[in-house]
């Protein structure tokens, strides 16, 4: 998935403020608030101490406070470079400061910056309103507004003005000061929920491991998999014991392998129940009102609901369009569901287990039909790729693609000991960014897999060109002590996909940094990270990287072609969790102001029932873990991904007629997509790349749905 670090969250005692104390001082004293003496500006992570951040932050607002008065005192009239140009640079010190801190909070948390985001967040809050609410602010942005058609602007300059007097309507720039002080207290309250909802969902993964003492229980389980539980356990303590955690690479292999059945649901409960329990990590309530404030705020800005609100700077425009491709698709794929619960359930029949298949047993035996009907086991492929070997193959595409070379720096300061950095250098030497690479689960990080920014690209007023400092953050199958990290294709995808977003970032050629890079409406944004990850299995290619870990022989044929004629199988079911996810996404955030959730569990059993899930196939995200829409930038946008996947599947299948390195059309793919971030309407770029609109046949071509 991709990360983007926003902030408008904050309420601090004056005493407090006033405690800054000077400014100089502060600024001497603390590495954030000083420029950066790094090699190519990157953050002095090796200063940076926990009780820096929240000084630093307080310290960055008072100076974009500062930056924002010098705009409204203006005894000038209002022009594009004093008004909508000098806002766009203001908050660069609040930008990189929070950067920091927001990546740190995802990537390397502790309780104490835990503790530190629930303190700040009002105050970034009430700052955000401040500059919304401005309306000396807002008088000028819309005096420019109203000459936009006499000012002789380039298309970009005319999408950041577009995008800039938006910003301030749909922020409530329009209301009457009692409405702006309800839409106050509404985002203050948001910003608090939404950071106790991700917190719960982190602590309820780390509380849960299922300790196994009987080696018998590990029947069925591949022997990679086993040593990392037995390494799990001894990093906690328990020696001669197996550990299991609810972080995904551990889950997925336990559900997908293991023979015990009753182990099988107890992961399973303990998973889909995470924050559903009752008790201080539980987030039935937090959700409710999240959900419930979005929709009040929606109605107070002039939108029948909180979907409305989002996409209306998307690129489906409006609820309607969203639901009516989501329900295409969701009849699309009900039969083909079916026809798989049928053969899982006479699988089950004709190996003597009298059940009916449920959740809990769904991935064990598509893992045994998926042997059975293609004699396809993914296991057999794990030697093949190696986290090195698909790295090496993901760079060996970049430079085939775009002529960018990747070289390793480990003697750069780093976040954290397992973050790689990487100096990335264009075809033609010239730098273009740093990247680090950051593999592995641990407690400090939260699940899932992100890209993310330090640094986002964009041109100084003064001509200046500031290269990105991007951050791809993963948690894979951590290796067994001694040995190398083994993928499977889910996780081989998921590493192309997330430099996917990293290309989006790095060869960004913009000049404002709201418009750069991955700054793009939600439903456009994966695109360019999905249809990276179609290098991954494309049978010429693979040969290429997907090399055996200890004889290095390329992989065979037979294993490529097993695994085409299975590219296919089980995509009903992966098709159902995510449409139910998305559906469960937009039924939340399309509800009236008026409208209480209530019980949340009766809430999503209504949806999914209305809808004829199958209860042997979950949501891919529940209500309460549902961390992209109550804890991330894609509520009403959870859709995207299939929607970009549309784009990528139709853009694939031109790349392929053309071949897939065919270097005139990576050119036009990188100078129409990847280097002009938001800067015109996705549609139209995409238009402009591959000579007309995207269909729907090669998606569903793609997922065995026509």
């Amino acid at each position: 998935m991709n990360h983007k670090i926003v902030y408008g969250f904050i309420l601090i005692t004056l005493s407090f403020l006033t405690g800054c104390g000077n400014s100089k001082k502060l600024s001497m004293t603390n590495p954030l608030l000083e420029p950066y003496k790094t090699p190519y500006g990157i953050p002095p992570f090796h200063e940076i101490k926990n009780a820096d951040f929240k000084p630093a932050i307080l310290e960055a607002i008072q100076k974009h406070q500062k930056e924002i008065d010098h705009i409204t005192s203006n005894p000038q009239p209002a022009t594009f470079q004093n008004t909508i140009e000098a806002l766009e640079y203001s908050g660069r010190l609040l930008q990189s400061v929070t950067s920091v801190f927001f990546n740190f909070l995802s990537a390397n948390t502790s309780d104490e910056l835990q503790n530190i985001a629930k303190e700040i967040s009002p105050s970034l809050t009430k700052h955000s309103d401040n500059i919304n609410l401005n309306p000396k602010l807002f008088n000028r942005v819309r005096a420019v507004y109203q000459q936009k058609s006499s000012l002789g602007l380039s298309q970009e300059q005319k999408m950041l003005l577009e995008k800039t007097y938006k910003n301030f309507v749909r922020g409530g720039a329009g209301l009457n000061n009692l409405d702006q002080k309800s839409l106050r207290e509404i985002n203050e309250k948001l910003s608090v929920l939404s950071l106790k909802f991700g917190d719960h969902v982190l602590a309820d993964i780390n509380k849960f491991a299922l300790v196994i003492d009987q080696e018998s229980d590990l029947s069925g389980l591949p022997e990679t998999v086993v040593a990392a539980a037995a390494d799990e356990a001894k990093n906690r303590g328990l020696e001669n014991k197996w550990v299991f955690t609810l972080h995904v690479p551990s889950y997925e292999a336990f559900m997908r392998y293991a023979d015990n059945r009753a182990l099988r649901e107890v992961m399973y409960k303990a998973y889909t129940e995470k924050a559903n329990h009752d008790d201080e990590h539980d987030n039935k309530q937090i959700l409710a009102e999240i959900a419930e404030l979005r929709a009040e705020r929606a109605q107070l800005l002039g939108y029948p609901n909180h979907a409305a609100y989002i996409l209306e700077e998307a690129m489906a425009k409006n609820p309607e369009n969203v639901n009516k491709r989501l329900q295409e698709l969701w009849n699309a794929t009900l039969p083909v569901e079916a026809k798989e619960e049928k053969a899982l359930n006479q699988l089950a029949k004709e190996e003597g287990d009298s059940i009916t298949i449920q959740g809990w047993d769904w991935r064990y035996y598509a893992e045994k039909l998926r042997k059975k009907a293609y004699n396809f086991d993914e296991e057999t492929f794990r030697p093949y790729l190696s986290l090195d070997n698909v790295r090496k193959g993901l760079f060996l595409a970049c430079k085939r693609l775009y002529g960018i070379e990747f070289t390793e720096h480990n003697d750069l300061p780093s976040y954290h000991k397992e973050a790689i950095p990487y100096e990335v250098k264009d075809k033609d030497g010239s730098f273009l960014g740093i990247i680090y690479a950051d593999f592995f689960p641990r407690a400090s990080k939260r699940g899932g897999a992100w890209m993310t920014e330090y640094r986002e690209q964009y041109i100084q007023p003064d001509g200046q060109f500031i290269t990105p400092v991007i951050s791809v953050v993963f948690n894979f199958s951590r290796p067994a002590q001694d040995s190398v990290a083994l993928l499977n294709f889910d996780e081989a995808s998921t590493l192309f996909h997330e430099f996917g977003h990293a290309m989006h970032g790095l060869l960004s050629k913009v000049t404002y940094p709201s418009l750069s890079g991955t700054n793009v409406p939600r439903d456009f944004v994966e695109f360019p990270s999905q249809f990276f990850e179609n290098w991954v299995t494309d049978a010429s290619f693979m040969k290429e990287f997907a090399k055996h870990y200890t004889t290095h022989e390329a992989i065979p044929d037979s294993l490529i072609e097993k695994y085409q004629r299975a590219s296919k199988f089980n995509q009903g079911f992966a098709t159902t969790e995510y449409l139910a996810a998305s559906i469960l996404d937009m039924s939340y955030h399309t509800i009236s102001a008026e409208t209480k959730i209530g019980d949340v569990n009766q809430f999503e059993r209504n949806v999914l029932d209305k809808i004829h899930l199958s209860s042997a196939i979950p949501p891919r995200y529940r209500s309460t873990y549902f961390n992209h829409i109550f804890n991330g930038g894609y509520s009403a946008g959870y859709y995207s991904y299939i929607w970009s996947e549309m784009l990528d599947a139709d853009a694939f299948a031109y790349f392929k007629q053309k071949g897939i390195f065919d270097s005139q059309t990576a050119l036009s793919y990188r100078k129409n997509i990847l280097e002009k971030g938001n800067t015109e309407e996705p549609m139209k770029l995409y238009i402009q790349f591959r000579g007309q609109e995207p269909g729907i046949d090669a998606l569903l071509e793609r997922r065995g749905l026509k």
